[in-house]
């Protein structure tokens, strides 16, 4: 009896009871509805925030308004308004902003009027107002912008957009101070810069690399002393790589170069000891045949070689850099290279260079004990002839030229001591530009597309690449590159890549890509 009375209380106090039940669990149920942040006041439709250092993690959804003036926020992140959809106004004005992530206003569908005025951005992320679609007003005075290329994107923006914005002015830089952002164009913002980057690496010690191209086919040969070979590599199209091709046994290569006649490959290997040789390739089966030894007698320490046409006639010389020895002319003639006249007996002579100069060939050789001296080809005794001395430099390792606007330029480069850049003025070469390298024994000018670059080699420091700078007709530092001795640098042009090709001493042999990069577009 007593149990059956307890049961009919306890069921009559449910009965009566619940609606609080039913209450409880609906609340448990329902989704909670964002209170508004505790630095905020807002209403059904809006919100105002004071004394804040961010933006508040959330608002109330039905939002069309947000008030954020006269606050200490210095950056905004990614989807800092996360949920606000519906949001059409969005006022953050007088802070101390600096900087603005790529997607701080991603996810804002509805908006149309924002204002960034008077807080200290001095650029925008690329794209920053990509997806809104509808905005009709941006203020965005009051602030210091860097008018460079990480901005250029705005410029070209503001060109294209329907979206109202009143003029902004440009802080910085110097050439740009004061202008009107809407009176720039993009064509204003030199943009394109470039890099070399590591592409390749070889296992090899080397002192020559020499590119060329043979029955369609991209290649570069490398002396390897060390390894007591002159090696080839051939560029793979399908791996995009080069790959081992073919050696040649030498003791002490100093110089492996390629040169085709007649549409036949012949090498000269330039050796320290044992002599030197020419060799022919054979396609059936595919190997070098020694053809041909250079006379020890006048090539005793071989150190550069250099071929050249002269008159519809092949000819290769041979920078000697022996006491007793002498640089040599060798000129083709049917079935091999015979011996055409000695030059600059017993001088040391490190390199040679042929160059045409207003239509006359010329020679210059440099030497480790002389400055460097000029040869002018005398075509009716078809020999070359003392023509002058350039500078009073000694030790001067390497001598290359170059043209920049028809206007033909020297480098000179040396061991100890800066090396200098010259120009010719009609009847002799005058210096316009010093340049340091301490530790350089290989110089090489080269253009990529419209862009004129100068390599210095380096023994005891980085490897220097320069750009010409063709308003002050002077080459600019450009960038600097890690490699130990490098000893020669040949570019390499194939598939839409330019490769510039280094010959290390004491290091890995390495292949740098040149790579086009838009400043504007990070």
């Amino acid at each position: 009896g007593k149990t059956c009375t307890l049961c009919s209380i306890m069921c009559s106090f449910c009965l009566h009871h619940s609606w609080w039940f039913l209450f409880f669990w609906s609340e448990l149920r329902a989704p909670k509805i964002p209170r508004c942040p505790a630095t905020c006041s807002c209403t059904k439709d809006s919100a105002f925030c004071v004394d804040t250092k961010a933006i508040p993690k959330s608002f109330p959804p039905g939002i069309i308004s947000l008030l954020l003036n006269s606050n200490t926020l210095t950056m905004i992140a990614d989807d800092a308004f996360a949920g606000l959809s519906h949001l059409q106004y969005l006022f953050i004005e007088n802070n101390d902003i600096q900087a603005l992530s790529k997607y701080t206003f991603r996810g804002l569908k509805s908006l149309t009027h924002l204002s960034l005025s008077n807080n200290n951005l001095q650029q925008l992320p690329r794209d920053l107002f990509k997806h809104l679609d509808i905005l009709t007003d941006l203020d965005l005075r009051g602030n210091s912008f860097r008018c460079d290329c990480k901005i250029k994107w705005l410029v070209d923006w503001m060109e294209k957009t329907n979206t109202s914005v009143p003029a902004i002015y440009c802080a910085s830089p110097f050439e740009f101070q004061g202008r009107r952002i809407h009176d720039l164009a993009p064509r204003d913002f030199n943009c394109i810069s470039a890099d070399f980057a590591v592409y390749e690496t070889f296992p090899f010690h080397s002192v020559s690399v020499e590119s060329y191209e043979f029955n369609g086919d991209q290649f570069v040969a490398f002396a390897q002393p060390d390894s007591g070979f002159c090696t080839l590599y051939i560029w793979d199209h399908v791996e995009m790589v080069f790959r081992r091709y073919h050696n040649i046994t030498s003791r002490s290569a100093v110089y492996c170069k390629p040169v085709v006649i007649n549409n036949t490959l012949y090498m000269v290997v330039a050796q320290l000891f044992g002599g030197s040789h020419i060799y022919k390739w054979e396609e059936d089966p595919q190997r070098f045949v020694k053809i041909q030894d250079i006379d020890t007698s006048r090539v005793r320490k071989p150190n550069f070689v250099e071929t050249f046409q002269l008159d519809g006639e092949w000819y290769f010389v041979v920078a000697d850099s022996s006491k007793a020895g002498s640089t040599s002319i060798y000129r083709w003639n049917s079935n091999g290279f015979y011996s055409h006249q000695s030059l600059h007996p017993w001088h040391r002579d490190t390199h040679v260079e042929f160059l045409d100069v207003g239509g006359k060939p010329h020679l210059i050789l440099s030497s480790a004990s002389q400055p460097p001296v000029v040869y002018q080809w005398n075509r009716n005794q078809k020999q070359f002839a003392f023509f002058s001395q350039i500078t009073e430099l000694a030790d001067v390792q390497m001598v290359k030229h170059f043209w920049v606007r028809k206007v033909l330029y020297l480098c000179l480069t040396r061991f100890i001591g800066d090396s200098k850049i010259l120009r010719w003025e009609g009847q002799r070469f005058v210096e316009i530009q010093t340049l340091p390298s301490r530790g350089s024994m290989a110089v090489y000018p080269f253009t990529v597309g419209l862009r004129q670059y100068l390599i210095l080699g380096s023994d005891f420091s980085f490897s220097r690449v320069y750009l010409w700078d063709d308003l002050t007709q002077r080459f600019q530092p450009f960038q600097e590159l890690n490699m130990r001795a490098p000893r020669a640098f040949s570019l390499v042009s194939v598939d839409n890549k330019d490769m510039l090709l280094a010959a290390s001493f004491k290091g890995n042999t390495l292949a740098y890509q040149h790579l086009v990069v838009d400043l504007s577009a990070k």
